[in-house]
């Protein structure tokens, strides 16, 4: 996972993100499930990072989706865990469970393993928003390209959403 993280390309993005949430007096946090953790650790690799970003919560799984970012368990059941309705829902809980303006959240199935005919491995939603403002979000089939590179790809489109908002 150490490429994702060192790859100058995210290293820039997240740089230009913070400078961009900087500019505008802004707090980032996080919800990540099938990344876990590696968008926040692209933002806090930038030195200086702590004056921008509040938080992250890596929710793994359902009952910490629910515990830490009050995503409803019903939803859940009735969604499941890799849906636009849950993704929404978590970048909402991480904007009410911290101190940030600026929300992103990410679950997908990043594989090899866990894939089905409707929710394929490679298959990974997105929300990001302010607070206050309807979350903007995305559904990205990346493929099966292999774990580590649909968590980069994942970590990318986190941060392009972020850079659009900040």
């Amino acid at each position: 996972m150490s490429g994702i993280q060192n790859s100058d390309a995210v290293s820039a993005l997240a740089a230009e993100v913070l400078a961009a949430a900087r500019a505008h007096c802004d707090l980032i946090t996080t919800a990540e499930s099938c990344t876990g953790g590696l968008v926040s650790a692209a933002l806090t690799s930038v030195p200086g990072s702590s004056d921008v970003f509040d938080r992250g919560f890596v929710t793994y799984t359902n009952t910490a989706k629910s515990e830490m970012l009050g995503v409803p368990f019903w939803m859940i059941e009735k969604h499941g865990a890799v849906s636009e309705e849950v993704v929404l829902s978590m970048a909402g809980g991480a904007l009410t469970h911290s101190n940030a303006t600026l929300s992103v959240a990410v679950t997908g199935v990043a594989g090899p393993g866990g894939g089905s005919s409707d929710k394929p491995v490679g298959l990974v939603y997105f929300a990001a928003g302010r607070r206050d403002l309807p979350m903007q979000r995305q559904r990205v089939e990346f493929g099966d390209l292999g774990r580590e590179e649909v968590r980069r790809r994942s970590v990318e489109c986190a941060l392009l959403m972020l850079r659009a908002l900040a």
